[in-house]
């Protein structure tokens, strides 16, 4: 989960200030951040509950591909971080943090509201049949209230924390420090409960006139933690430290920027003396306050250039480490785990490693005397999500064993099923099978279309009958043969294990007429004699189905069970009479479950959740602590601009990836980071930390002075006076 927070508060003393509220305390805090705390608890539930079932609600609700979802939900992240430098502009130019936290939670709470109301089935299905007659209708109402979210969380991301942190004074730095630790826990707290509660409401059935699946529900309850967050922090209004907007700083930062870019263009000759730094040029236009504090920004931004690599490999949790959770078995003891919650191992390692880290460890490595400072903590944790990505492939390489081959190129793989009642020989190139009645070979065998050239079923007794059908190279395919002048190929549509961990099923009817199957609420409709069905896809568990034809007497049993189906496996069911007429059915494997479990990915997680928790936490408590007093809001919003950046390149190496091994991808990545983290450990290394309090405070006393001196001819300043002396 994201880091949200800094560290610092501003300096009472800046003439630009106002305070308001008073200052009430709780056990040395503040009573003013439990607010706020309890504020950001409910906005981040809100925002992973919405995102936690968005994906599926693409593909289930609206019909997107995979591919289209996939676009759609990380151009939607990127658009989260690229908001909070508007949220930054508004907050530092015009409203203030506290009123644009109020104002752009009324916007996010809209958004969560519109996209609950895109997700009713009843709001265009007219006729009642289950299916919306308009399905443009709800894409815009959902891209609409994607949008107002997107404002919303981007946009008070920069300054919630950021207003926590002013509800400090002076010499609480400690308490401080706990505080953003509080934060922190609150948002991944949000975040789990929300991961784990909202897949579960979606899961329900519900509706006025169908029932479906109920994604009202499952982002109707994110809408009202929304409505609960904005009245959380407005109901401690009288008791915050508020602060008067200082200018529109982002504007006289770039003014300041490009009147020192094009004045030193000007002045290249020779003939003019160098100065100190790039941003002096400004010197003729701008007053050194402003210079000095973009020269603290301008040295800090300098060190974000490597960080979107981070995220760019800490954002795929929910990509690419969950669809090869996709390939494992959830079943861990008792517990059995889908591949899209493997995420929460984050959020609870997350609850558990901050106060590990804040009570034991970082003491701990002071006492040992080693000095560990904010950028050294960051390089660890880069090296940290490097080393998560190493042991991702070699959970990979183990899964790569367990994986089925599947057609490449120019081979077919066919697989031969006997669904009839006399025992059949089937040749192939250079083999030949015999079945017996109801069975299947072995495995799907492989051979080159260009080579497949004849083959030919017969039975004792019987005329040999040759297959004349075009295999489709790239595919597998079933052959389905029931008398030696009877049979039909089926391309199988599966080259792949099914996504998500789910089981794949489908049916061949061996009645005279057709029959209907009925499976958790998905139907095979009308599937033919001696045919076979499209596969269908189901969770973990078993299922229970209904057999339904006017071939069946009505005192037959017309409901049965699967057997217990773990992840990622794929089944052929026949349904055959039996000498009563009524039906039984039998099972075949196509696909054989996944064997490696999703246990092996927690070390993997563990070494990704201390790197967060050394990289994030630290980051923008060292952002905070280095930036002026009127740009903090400006330095959090570009550090959430690097986390927009790692989702860009993101889609970026998805889009343009052309790995034949997955583990091959995830060395990359790995690589990648460990490259950067090396360069991040150089530009560190020349950093020097400084205290912008310090150098601003000295500003106000040359201020004071200057005004002295104006108003009194005769004052001195302390160093003349005893000169004078």
């Amino acid at each position: 989960m994201e880091v949200e927070h800094v560290q610092g508060a501003l300096a009472a003393k800046n003439s630009n200030i106002r305070k308001s509220g008073q200052s009430l305390s709780f056990f040395g805090y503040p009573l003013s951040i439990f607010f706020i705390v309890v504020n950001e608890f409910c906005e981040r539930f809100s925002y992973y509950g919405m995102r936690a079932i968005l994906i599926l609600y693409f593909t289930n609700f609206i019909s997107w591909d995979d591919n289209l979802s996939t676009a759609i939900y990380h151009t939607f992240v990127a658009l989260c971080y690229l908001t909070p430098v508007l949220g930054a502009l508004i907050a530092d130019s015009w409203l203030g943090k506290f009123k644009t936290i109020v104002s752009l939670s009324i916007v996010y709470t809209i958004g969560q509201a519109v996209i609950s109301v895109s997700s009713i089935n009843d709001l265009t299905d007219h006729n009642h049949d289950g299916t919306p007659d308009s399905l443009s209708v709800h894409v815009v109402l959902s891209m609409i209230g994607l949008a107002l979210i997107a404002l919303g969380t981007g946009g008070i991301k920069p300054c919630v924390s950021a207003f926590g942190g002013d509800q400090f004074e002076e010499g609480q730095e400690k308490q401080r420090n706990r505080f953003f630790s509080i934060f922190y826990l609150a948002i991944n707290a949000g975040s789990l409960l929300s991961t784990i509660i909202t897949p579960m409401l979606r899961v329900q059935q519900c509706g006025i006139h169908s029932k479906q699946a109920c994604y009202p529900l499952a982002f109707g309850v994110p809408a009202a933690l929304m409505a609960v967050s904005l009245i959380v922090f407005v109901l401690g209004s009288g008791m915050y430290k508020k602060f008067k907007p200082q200018g529109n700083i982002m504007g006289k930062v770039a003014k300041c920027i490009g009147f020192a870019i094009k004045n030193r263009f000007r002045h290249r000759s020779k003939a003019f003396p160098k100065r100190e730094h790039w941003l002096d040029w400004a010197k003729e236009k701008y007053d050194e306050r402003l210079i000095s504090q973009i020269k603290m920004v301008t040295r800090v931004m300098f060190l974000y250039i490597p960080l979107p690599m981070f995220w760019a490999l800490f954002d795929q949790q929910g990509s690419r480490w969950t669809l090869q959770a996709t390939t494992m078995s959830g079943k861990i003891g008792a517990l059995e785990i889908q591949p899209d919650q493997m995420q929460t191992v984050n959020a609870i390692l997350i609850v558990i490693m901050v106060p590990i880290f804040d009570a034991v460890l970082y003491p701990l490595i002071a006492k040992c005397g080693f000095n560990f400072t904010s950028l050294k903590k960051m390089t660890v944790g880069m090296f940290l999500a490097s080393m998560a990505f190493v042991v991702a492939a070699i959970v990979q390489v183990e899964i790569d064993k367990t994986l089925p081959v599947f057609p490449k190129g120019n081979e077919v793989q066919i697989k031969v099923l006997n669904i009839g009642n006399n025992t059949m020989n089937i040749s192939l190139p250079g083999e030949m099978v015999t079945l017996d009645p109801m069975s299947q070979t072995n495995a799907f065998m492989t051979f080159d279309v260009n080579k497949l050239t004849s083959i030919n079923i017969s039975s004792p007794g019987s005329p040999v009958t040759a297959v004349t059908d075009d295999f489709k190279q790239g595919q597998r395919h079933t052959l389905l043969v029931w008398a030696p002048n009877h049979y039909q190929v089926v391309e199988d549509g599966l080259n792949q294990k099914p996504e998500k961990g789910e089981n794949g099923i489908r049916f061949v009817n061996t009645f005279n007429e057709l029959i209907t199957i009925t499976m958790s609420g998905k139907v095979y409709a009308n599937i033919s004699s001696y045919n076979i069905s499209k596969y269908q896809f189901f969770p973990s568990g078993v299922k229970g189905f209904t057999i339904s034809s006017t071939e069946i007497p009505s005192q037959c049993q017309p409901n049965f069970n699967t057997f217990y189906l773990e992840f990622g496996s794929a089944y052929t069911y026949i349904v055959q009479k039996k000498s009563d007429s009524c039906p039984e059915v039998k099972a075949f494997e196509d696909i054989s479950a996944n064997t490696v479990n999703m246990a092996l990915q927690i070390p993997q997680y563990f070494l990704l959740t201390c790197g967060e928790v050394v990289f994030s936490v630290t980051g923008l408590e060292f952002s905070y602590s280095q930036a002026p007093s009127n740009m903090k809001s400006v330095l959090q919003a570009g550090w959430l601009l690097t986390v927009a950046v790692g989702n860009i390149i993101v889609l970026i190496v998805a889009g343009a990836g052309q790995f034949s091994k997955q583990w091959a991808e995830y060395i990359l990545f790995a690589a990648l980071l460990l490259v950067v983290c090396v360069i991040f450990a150089i530009m560190a290394r020349f950093y020097t930390y400084i205290n912008p309090a310090e150098i601003e405070a000295q500003f106000d006393e040359d201020e004071k002075e200057k005004r002295l001196e104006k108003s009194n001819p005769y004052f001195m300043s302390g160093a003349n006076s005893q000169t004078q002396m």
